[in-house]
């Protein structure tokens, strides 16, 4: 087997961290993956044996690899990962979608999908300029929710709107005009919520693509965290569709 080198976005493989992430990957994306990585101390944990029966099953090739994981994980306590090649997943043009613009940060982006994914938002577009979706720390911070879930990168905003043109847009902005719930009570069956940058937030123009949401918050703060945001959208459209709030 060739050497495993340390992740970089240019390599056609990526690492995932830890014994659940890993679990998720084998049970949701099986024929990506190409080995499994085990530290020498893993001993007798039972979510290690899982994985090593669920990877023999598959015919997954199992090594021990303690400098491999030392070095991609930056820590001593890491005692399983996967090597799998990288995929393009197609978001479901009949589903509601998750629009996350021009991320910048691995962990908020994988906390975002494991809040997208629990309030039952399973297509995520992801728009450049971004950070790397398989990088392993965005993996790990997904807790294996990336795995269950379509993601897929966009070069801009425009080339994702090409492809899903029906869906209502719901741009979260501090300027918007119709508060969180007032929104997420009547809308369509396709629609789309869109985030902005940590910082900077979503460009103006966004008001004018589509209804613009504002989240109710205290003059005591400036705005929320980007994984706090898109958990309370997720969560009050997802309420909304549960009691029939659609147009």
């Amino acid at each position: 087997m060739p050497k495993l080198e340390s992740y970089s976005a240019a390599l056609e493989y990526s690492y995932c961290l830890g014994v659940f992430p890993s679990l998720n990957l084998l049970m949701s994306r099986p024929e990506t993956v190409t080995r499994l990585l085990l530290h020498p101390r893993c001993g007798r944990n039972e979510g290690v044996a899982k994985l090593r029966a669920k990877a023999r099953e598959l015919g997954v090739r199992e090594e021990e690899a303690e400098r491999v994981l030392r070095r991609e994980a930056r820590k001593d306590n890491c005692y399983a990962a996967l090597v799998f090649e990288k995929y393009r997943a197609e978001l479901r043009g009949d589903r509601p979608h998750v629009v996350l613009c021009q991320i910048s940060d691995q962990g908020n982006l994988g906390t975002a999908l494991r809040a997208c994914l629990g309030f039952g938002f399973e297509d995520v577009a992801v728009i450049r300029p971004c950070v790397d979706v398989f990088d392993p720390r965005a993996l790990r911070a997904s807790m294996g929710a990336f795995f269950q879930m379509n993601v897929r990168v966009f070069d801009t905003f425009d080339e994702y709107r090409a492809l899903y043109p029906d869906h209502a847009l719901y741009p979260f902005m501090l300027d918007g005009a119709v508060p969180l719930n007032t929104a997420a009570g009547n809308h369509p069956p396709r629609y789309a919520l869109v985030f902005g940058n940590e910082q900077s937030g979503l460009p103006a123009q966004f008001a004018g693509l589509g209804q613009a949401v504002l989240i109710p918050q205290s003059e005591k703060i400036d705005s929320l965290n980007l994984a706090m945001a898109v958990s309370i959208g997720t969560y009050a459209f997802s309420t909304a569709d549960a009691a029939g709030g659609r147009s």
